[in-house]
């Protein structure tokens, strides 16, 4: 673990082969986080916990979901955890301006494989994605109440 590096301005995460990876946000991304957990603490309709900057072991390092819904269940196995060996059942990622949809889409298919029900993702104007397993979805089968769109 590098501790040292808990104090960035930006999340940390690694690539297939270890390498770090360091992405900068900006302060709309982060009012985007807080908005998204907030609404996924309100609305999930089981008990469980949203949260924000989570690290998630995958098969290509370490990446980390922007935001979080996990479950009391799940939340148990993987709280003390540095890196979840199970994904959270939610996984959200806000976009960046300099994200790349391949980057995006691996990270959807990381976060499934790794145990994710759904992943979200948030694009640069608050519009929400659904995906889960076996296609893109209208709505979040997950959170039904979940909004198509983030205010921001």
């Amino acid at each position: 673990r590098f501790a040292f590096l808990d104090d960035l301005p930006f999340k940390v995460e690694t690539n297939r082969w270890g390498q770090i990876v360091m992405s900068p946000t900006r302060f709309r991304h982060g009012l985007f986080q807080t908005r998204i957990a907030r609404l996924l603490q309100e609305l999930a309709e089981a008990p469980g916990e949203a949260a924000t900057e989570i690290a998630i072991a995958t098969s290509e390092g370490v990446k980390v979901a922007d935001v979080i819904w996990c479950s009391a269940e799940r939340l148990a196995v993987i709280e003390e955890e540095f890196a979840a060996s199970v994904a959270p059942e939610v996984c959200v990622e806000v976009l960046s301006p300099w994200n790349a949809w391949g980057e995006i889409e691996q990270k959807i298919r990381l976060y499934l494989a790794a145990g994710a029900e759904e992943v979200w993702v948030c694009d640069l104007e608050g519009r929400m994605r659904f995906f889960d397993a076996e296609r893109e979805r209208e709505r979040s089968g997950f959170v039904a109440a979940f909004p198509a769109r983030i205010e921001s």
